[in-house]
């Protein structure tokens, strides 16, 4: 199965509000894009709206097969 990209997008913002959420990512040691998905997925949940958790991509050295040299 293949995992799809992140949706990238330009999304304007107040810079007031683009620093209260810099402030509040840095609290929680994330970055402003996480934090902005963060808010986003508590504010559906408050409102009742079910937001499934894409799979993760996959990372680091692929397992090594049968019958591989570097077995």
């Amino acid at each position: 199965m293949s995992v799809q990209p992140k949706k990238a997008f330009p999304l304007r913002l107040d810079p007031a509000l683009y620093a209260a959420i810099e402030r509040t990512a840095a609290g929680d040691f994330r970055s402003v894009n996480a934090e902005v998905e963060v808010l986003l997925r508590e504010a559906l949940e408050r409102r009742g709206v079910k937001v499934g958790v894409s799979e993760a991509p996959k990372r680091g050295r692929p397992p090594v097969k049968e019958g591989s040299r570097y077995e």
